[in-house]
């Protein structure tokens, strides 16, 4: 009898695990890395080289604030288109979780994109940006940091088109954003 009520116990546990099986986007990350139709690469904000940029108080605050960049994308070829659509069924899936708040809509020549962040308004933990391009693929990134506030991720964009970053120590992840 008490090895049926262990089994059931187990069962109920699993059944439960099952019913709360949204996957974060944390997980995603994780699970995708070892898929070889995704480049990953986790980058620390040094690698911009913004500490030789002339930058304002502002500018300085808000790089201050920031750890590192984890960034995903996946590359579409004739071959992945399948695989394409799912996985980017998938991040929208995530994406409209409504832990995630909506900073801005995106809509370019080379794609779609959003702009989310998780956290308070004024002390933003993480920022995400996807773009998406229906011939090229997509691109997650995660900028993770410590109270960033929207007003920060405009003073970054804005030092980081001051400085001279061309995309140095991204690799393949570089050349696949650039086009």
């Amino acid at each position: 009898m008490k090895s049926i009520l262990k089994y059931l116990a187990l069962a109920a546990v699993l059944v439960l695990g099952a019913c709360s099986s949204n996957q974060s986007l944390q997980e995603y990350y994780v699970d995708s890395s070892e898929n070889p139709n995704f480049i990953s690469l986790d980058v620390p904000t040094s690698i911009l080289n913004l500490e030789e940029t002339d930058l304002t108080e502002a500018q300085n605050e808000a790089l201050q604030s920031l750890r590192k960049l984890n960034i995903l994308a996946f590359k579409k070829t004739t071959k992945n288109a399948a695989e394409y659509k799912v996985e980017r069924a998938k991040v929208n899936s995530i994406l409209k979780d409504g832990e995630f708040v909506e900073l801005m809509k995106l809509n370019s020549k080379y794609g779609k994109g959003v702009i989310k962040y998780l956290g308070d308004e004024d002390a933003i933990d993480e920022v995400i940006i996807y773009g998406n391009s229906n011939d090229k693929g997509f691109a997650l990134i995660r900028v993770l940091g410590d109270d960033m506030n929207p007003a920060h991720i405009v003073q970054l964009l804005q030092a980081i088109q001051k400085s001279d970053y061309k995309g140095e120590g991204l690799g393949e992840i570089g050349k696949f954003l650039k086009g």
